[in-house]
């Protein structure tokens, strides 16, 4: 009884860390572009008045990483058993590498502002580790959800292929297009909605 009542719970949880996610990595994403607007954030130095968006937005990562592994537990939690045991593996891998990406990321930008400096190795470093590497681990994360969703009748039909999209976007695009990162919360608040409102069944 114990364990029916935990998985009947899972939906909610993983609609709720879904929706929690994205609020708090768009937020972050957001502050971030606004303190360096450039096409090629790695080589934009962050202005002085602007520094307070960048300091926030790194106090914000934490929290999205810490919904997100949430987000990425209640999900595998409830789909148990059924799962595949490759395309899990791949959704537990890519999901763990993104997380750790975008700590190492924010950690990176957070030593460059440190005690006002800036340095060009710095932005690169944190720039190349968010928008190359953290971000297409998302988009293995996206593919492999929108897989299982698909294949154990949780997505509908068109919530699985806006994941492929979403993932296809973020793997192509990468750091070319700003503001182009957004498509990951965007992706994860449709995802999360959806849950909380139909459930997981």
């Amino acid at each position: 009884m114990e364990t029916t009542s935990a998985r009947l719970r899972t939906p909610g949880a993983a609609g709720a860390a879904g929706i929690a996610f994205a609020v708090l990595l768009g937020a972050a994403i957001v502050l971030m572009r606004i303190a360096i607007p450039s096409s090629d954030g790695a080589d934009a130095a962050v202005a002085p008045g602007d520094r307070w968006a960048v300091r926030t937005a790194l106090e914000i990562v934490p929290f999205a990483g810490i919904f997100f592994l949430w987000f990425m537990g209640a999900l595998r939690a409830h789909a148990g058993e059924a799962e595949d045991r490759f395309v899990s593996t791949v959704f537990l891998g890519s999901g763990i590498v993104f997380v750790a990406a975008l700590f190492v990321a924010a950690a990176a930008a957070g030593t460059v502002l440190q005690d006002g400096t800036d340095t060009e190795f710095g932005r690169h470093y944190a720039y190349t580790v968010l928008t190359t590497y953290a971000m297409r681990m998302a988009a293995v994360f996206v593919f492999a959800t929108s897989t299982i969703g698909r294949r154990l009748g949780i997505f509908p039909r068109p919530l699985a292929l806006l994941g492929y999209v979403t993932g296809l976007v973020l793997l192509v695009v990468g750091s070319g297009v700003p503001w182009s990162e957004l498509i990951l919360p965007a992706w994860a608040l449709v995802v999360g909605l959806y849950i909380v409102r139909v459930g997981i069944r």
